[in-house]
């Protein structure tokens, strides 16, 4: 059994849409898209009146490179959210297969799952007080039980910072062979000393790994993710997939952000932010009313308060904005706190301090 076998039965042979730019064909009057045969003189750029590639093949050959993968192997779109979309609508049958989850985990999973009638099964993480842990076993069982096809796996864990043990995910999807997809979502894997899942590929077709270039490699509003996976799949899921997903811009902005030059930036700038994660996470868990900081392998802090709403006001008062997750299974008095620049990590120290003062008095 392979891979292709866990697809919707009724979309393994589904062509999809065929755009104009899908297909292979040359000349040098284009006529095909019911494109304007002028540009638009507000802007003056000809390459805006044309359709993008569906996927750039220099782009998608840039970020095989930069992930170790094999360029079939990969399928560019907008964001990582674009790419859960795809898999629940590729592999789960509305009002059927189900999907499990990891709460307090990453809530588009479960809202991608919920628009296409997926029903959404929680295994939630195990809080020992120091930091949070799969159980894999459990997550086996749950997916077994309810029929699932998908399981999501965050690591470095949104919320809660935690990176999982590649040989405990590895073990999962043998487990898990003939059943469901294992995808792991790495968007913060550059801020993790984990190896990527990525490797986990060649002896595991059941495994698909999320990347996007919205986190470390600062470029959020392009809106760049990927899904690396066995090439069948990402086959099926790119014949899902809209016809235009990537814009000629972001594309054009990707490819500036994974020149050799921008990538050792960003690399020295991922080593700042672990630096200042450390110096911050540091500082808070000796304020006073701050019950535990949890290690993380992101670019941010999950911080349990005492007192967490006053907390949020007071750092909103300062002019801090801050993620209030209190409405997340298990975090009723927590916050995350993304990493930023020394100085603005000072002033989030700053309010801590000041709210210590103010708490003590």
């Amino acid at each position: 059994m392979s891979v292709m076998d866990l697809v919707r039965e009724d979309l393994r042979d589904f062509a999809g849409y065929q755009s104009a730019r899908k297909t292979r064909i040359t000349g040098d009057v284009w006529l095909n898209a019911n494109e304007s045969a002028w540009e638009n003189a507000g802007i003056g750029d000809a390459a805006l009146r044309r359709y993008p590639d569906p996927q750039p093949p220099a782009l998608r050959e840039a970020l095989a490179r930069m992930y170790g993968c094999r360029t079939e192997c990969l399928l560019a779109g907008r964001g990582s959210d674009e790419a859960i979309d795809l898999l629940v609508r590729a592999l789960c049958r509305p009002g059927g297969d189900a999907i499990v989850v990891t709460p307090p985990t990453f809530g588009m999973y479960a809202v991608c799952a919920r628009l296409h009638g997926v029903p959404v099964v929680e295994v939630p993480l195990v809080d020992d007080g120091r930091a949070f842990a799969c159980d894999f076993e459990r997550v086996e069982e749950a997916c077994r039980a309810s029929g699932a096809r998908l399981v999501f796996l965050c690591s470095p864990g949104n919320p809660v910072g935690a990176a999982l043990p590649l040989g405990r995910v590895a073990a999962l999807a043998t487990r898990l062979r003939d059943v469901a997809v294992v995808v792991v979502d790495e968007a913060y894997g550059e801020f993790s000393g984990t190896a990527s899942a990525i490797g986990l590929l060649d002896e595991h077709d059941n495994i698909a790994v999320l990347r996007t270039l919205s986190k470390a490699h600062a470029l959020a509003a392009a809106r760049i993710g990927v899904v690396v996976a066995d090439a069948g799949l990402v086959e099926v899921l790119q014949r899902c997939q809209s016809p235009y997903p990537i814009a000629t811009p972001c594309a054009d902005a990707a490819l500036a952000v994974l020149s050799s030059e921008a990538r050792a930036a960003t690399s020295a700038r991922v080593r700042e932010v672990v630096a200042e994660r450390a110096r911050l996470a540091a500082a808070l868990g000796a304020c006073a009313g701050v019950r535990a900081v949890y290690p993380s392998d992101g670019n941010f802090i999950l911080v349990r308060l005492a007192h967490a709403g006053d907390a949020f006001q007071s750092l909103l008062d300062a002019g801090i904005v801050v993620r209030d997750v209190r409405q997340q299974r298990g975090l009723g008095d927590a916050l995350r706190i993304s990493i930023g620049t020394p100085g603005q990590n000072d002033r989030v120290i700053g309010v801590f301090a000041a709210l210590e003062e103010r708490v003590g008095a």
